[in-house]
């Protein structure tokens, strides 16, 4: 560390500020404008205390609040070093289509990666355009970047979704959990919803193979990628089996020889509840797959494909550090237990 500092201190006389205040103002003013360099030893609270006739307990205060803002170091048995300038954090908002048990893995992961690098602030706008823009267009000078989840209502027009992405600075976004086509030099962190459950299907042959019907429960208020359907439809198409859409569990008649893939908790529910009155077996008679991971099916010993969601809020974190354009896929997993 550098030597100590014998710089005169003039120290800030303003009635708004409490002394403590007066102290910490004082200091960072002089390292902002130079005045006190990195490395530079600060005097020890004792001798600032009896050179500037302020209490003891003023200056410790002053100096923590100094340590906390990142602008003075504190080093056992030496003293007080004048760190610099903090690195200004970024203001960053998070603007999710709903709040569920995966976003919040996606929320604390993201966040958490971040660390004391930025700021972040979370907003929902419930599947409607018009929210997001609402969102974009009051905040736009309030934030350095944008992290958007793009998922709406089916009959959203995806013009009007390009149009509000690109009213947003390229260097200022990121696209999280999905691609959006007509972006230029996009930064995305997503999921391939069609090719990753066409992948995690045919990975599994000697699973699905015993079934002859396919199933996908997409509850019509949910909003899911259209995606999902193409994928499972492609590979009841390749491996020749029938393939039908339901809207919900609760009103479905099981049939033996099928394999039902859900994409909610209470669907979830219905079927093995439905399975158990009709007795039929799991991954016997019948088979079910989960859309996502969760401890209670870990628990129950659900069949789950999943997407990481803990790596998909870090890998939105870092390509945000990174600043440059790139496109990073979650992984998506199949996980086999015992009712297919």
């Amino acid at each position: 560390m550098g030597t100590r500092t014998e710089k005169k201190l003039s120290i800030t006389k303003d009635w708004h500020l409490s002394k403590v205040q007066q102290v910490a103002d004082t200091i960072r003013k002089e390292i902002v404008k130079g005045g006190l360099k990195r490395d530079d030893q600060l005097p020890s609270i004792n001798d600032f205390s009896r050179t500037y006739s302020v209490a003891r307990d003023t200056v410790e205060k002053a100096y923590q609040i100094l340590k906390d803002e990142r602008y003075i170091v504190s080093i056992k048995g030496r003293g007080y070093f004048v760190k610099g300038i903090p690195a200004k954090k970024l203001r960053v908002l998070l603007v999710m289509n709903k709040i569920s048990a995966y976003k919040k893995i996606v929320y604390n992961s993201f966040v958490k990666t971040l660390g004391d690098k930025a700021v972040v602030d979370l907003q929902i706008h419930h599947y409607r355009l018009d929210i997001l823009k609402d969102i974009v267009e009051t905040r736009m000078n309030q934030y350095d970047h944008f992290v958007i989840m793009p998922h709406f209502t089916h009959d959203t027009d995806p013009r009007k979704v390009l149009a509000l992405l690109k009213s947003i600075p390229s260097g200022k976004l990121t696209i999280l959990d999905k691609k959006v086509t007509g972006l230029d030099n996009p930064v995305e962190v997503y999921q391939d919803f069609e090719n990753d459950i066409f992948e995690a299907l045919i990975s599994q042959p000697e699973l699905i193979n015993k079934y002859d019907n396919l199933v996908v429960i997409l509850r019509s208020d949910e909003f899911h990628p259209r995606e999902i359907i193409k994928g499972i439809r492609r590979f009841c198409r390749k491996y020749k089996k029938s393939f039908t859409v339901a809207s919900g569990a609760e009103d479905l008649e099981l049939h033996p020889a099928t394999l039902y893939i859900e994409t909610s908790e209470s669907d979830l529910a219905h079927l093995m509840k439905k399975a158990k009155e009709r007795r039929f077996k799991l991954a016997k008679d019948i088979g079910i797959i989960s859309f996502n991971e969760t401890v209670l099916k870990d628990l129950l010993q659900v069949t789950v494909v999943t997407t990481n969601f803990d790596k998909m809020g870090e890998a939105a974190a870092i390509t945000l550090l990174n600043r440059y354009p790139q496109r990073t896929k979650v992984p998506f997993n199949f996980i086999k237990r015992k009712t297919v």
